[in-house]
């Protein structure tokens, strides 16, 4: 197949630099496959799955937040947390979860309510991508 250049950026530095045959990622209209010779691309990334496909291989991840960007044939991933399934902590997921849950119980004010809902969305996902490999 194919490859095209991929860059994937979080606050805590580089995470992915080179090629790729495809990534699958959730957006937040739904999820996008790109390939090489993609058309351009903006968009903001949703809570989800992130799958890589490279010739030596395929990765799983765990993606929250952020924007894709593909344009002239290169794409962009800058997010707030990209955590590959082979480094998920999965104790501290679950930890994480029970937290959210008692905050979510807890909650005095929508604001409160929506921030442990996100906070519970991340540890799910993150504990299901890592049960994935």
């Amino acid at each position: 197949m194919r490859e095209f250049h991929l860059q994937i950026v979080t606050p805590d530095g580089i995470q992915l630099d080179g090629n790729a045959t495809s990534l699958l990622i959730k957006c937040s209209e739904g999820d996008v496959e790109i390939l090489a010779s993609h058309t351009d691309l903006f968009a903001s990334l949703a809570i989800g799955r992130a799958r890589i496909k490279t010739a030596n291989g395929e990765r799983l991840a765990s993606c929250a937040g952020g924007f894709i960007s593909v344009l002239g044939g290169e794409c962009k991933v800058v997010c707030t947390t990209f955590e590959f399934a082979d480094t998920i902590d999965v104790e501290r997921a679950r930890r994480a979860k029970e937290r959210a849950e008692a905050d979510i119980q807890n909650a005095k004010d929508n604001e409160t309510l929506e921030c442990a809902r996100l906070k519970l969305m991340r540890a799910i996902n993150r504990i299901n991508v890592a049960d994935l490999i």
